[in-house]
């Protein structure tokens, strides 16, 4: 099981170079992805239900110019808020100047109080989704129209750069629909909020749904803010979750105060669990 983490980027006085030294640090370990949050304009403050202080596209581009190994990816950005010919054009050229270490990670969004405050529509944000990833493959994939859809679409136009290889795409969420569009379009899914128990029945839900040959990498996130003496029960949790079958577990580490400690010793604490 991969280990990952979820960059604390909820501050809105953070340093950014604090997400670099955390990012060189996640790599040194062996953390296999850092994941960013997104927020266009929420309603209420940033903090521990609002996070992506700093636009997560162009912070990736800012971590991985700091890094050599280390994936990133979004987890997650609302695509429904977004033009998705934009995102693709901006993944499309991280991916090329990263060296291919990007995933982008797309969710539906969950506050309709945002999406009123930037002009998008909340009924229709799962269709646009749906519809928005099916874009962006044709685009990276074939990079010429037509391209006809209910709601985004061109006849004639070139899109470049065309990533070579895969650009792994990213679902979340636990709910059937959830789900069913993991199953349906994406190469990684990541739960959250599940207990390894509940983990199991959900992937099972997955790999029911997935049809002609698919396949989705599955894992979950979770937070882990200490203290730093119950750090073997932490890692006993990660080792539950793995049993159930998660191929990447992504960790949030809490505040800045003290995360890189808290990182440093669960990686420890899983690489012992797994030398046993």
């Amino acid at each position: 099981m991969k280990l990952q983490v979820v960059l604390p980027n909820e501050a809105a006085g953070a340093d950014p170079r604090q997400l670099t030294d955390l990012a060189r640090q996640a790599e040194d370990l062996g953390y296999d992805t850092a994941w960013l949050p997104d927020h266009l304009l929420p309603p209420g403050e940033y903090g521990p239900v609002y996070g992506g202080v700093f636009e997560p596209l162009v912070t990736m581009g800012w971590l991985a110019a700091a890094t050599t190994r280390i994936r990133f990816g979004t987890s997650v950005l609302v695509l429904p808020m977004r033009s998705p010919f934009v995102v693709a054009k901006q993944v499309a050229t991280l991916h090329k100047l990263s060296g291919g270490r990007i995933t982008l990670g797309v969710g539906i969004g969950w506050d309709e109080r945002e999406f009123t405050a930037v002009g998008a529509d909340f009924r229709s944000r799962a269709a646009r989704t749906d519809e928005g990833i099916a874009l962006l493959r044709h685009l990276f994939r074939v990079g010429r129209g037509p391209f006809e859809g209910r709601w985004y679409g061109f006849e004639a136009g070139v899109f470049e750069p065309r990533p070579e290889g895969v650009v792994p795409v990213m679902t979340g969420g636990v709910t059937d629909a959830a789900l069913r569009r993991a199953a349906r379009y994406a190469d990684v899914w990541q739960g959250v909020n599940l207990d390894p128990t509940a983990f199991g029945e959900r992937l099972a839900y997955l790999r029911a749904h997935t049809r002609d040959g698919r396949t989705v990498s599955p894992g979950t996130r979770i937070d882990w803010h200490g203290p730093d003496h119950a750090v073997g029960e932490a890692a006993r949790t990660a080792e539950s979750f793995r049993a159930a079958g998660a191929e990447h577990l992504a960790v949030h580490f809490g505040e800045p105060d003290g995360y890189a400690r808290r990182m440093a010793a669960f990686a420890r604490a899983n690489r012992h669990s797994t030398d046993r």
